[in-house]
């Protein structure tokens, strides 16, 4: 039997060096679902942090906003919450003072509109 020369023995070592660390980043980046008695156990917290981490490829353009971030930017009256200023003139000089809107007096001598 002929012995392998050097540069082959150190092509094989490369090689099977280069498998390992492939190996090894695959089971760190994988995550292992476990079934006991029929019952999923719950992924570890690592691996769901791991599958909402963004893909390196799947990067957004530089200019490019998140939906919510235009959601944030918009009015708090566009979004049906309290707004100080919109209070204030529906509840008119009542504001704060009482949990009803400021009405006109009833005028007595005022009469509908002819015609209806």
């Amino acid at each position: 039997m002929k012995a392998l020369p050097r540069w082959a023995w150190r092509f094989a070592l490369a090689a099977s060096l280069a498998g390992l660390a492939q190996g090894a980043a695959a089971e760190a980046s994988a995550c292992i679902e476990v079934e006991v008695d029929g019952q999923r156990a719950p992924p570890s917290a690592d691996c769901l942090t791991q599958k909402l981490v963004p893909r390196a490829g799947a990067a957004r353009p530089a200019g490019a906003a998140l939906a919510a971030e235009a959601i944030v930017q918009r009015p708090s009256n566009q979004l049906g919450l309290f707004n100080r200023a919109a209070t204030g003139h529906r509840m008119g000089d009542q504001f704060g003072r009482s949990a009803f809107p400021q009405r006109p007096p009833d005028d007595p001598g005022a009469r509908p509109p002819a015609g209806r």
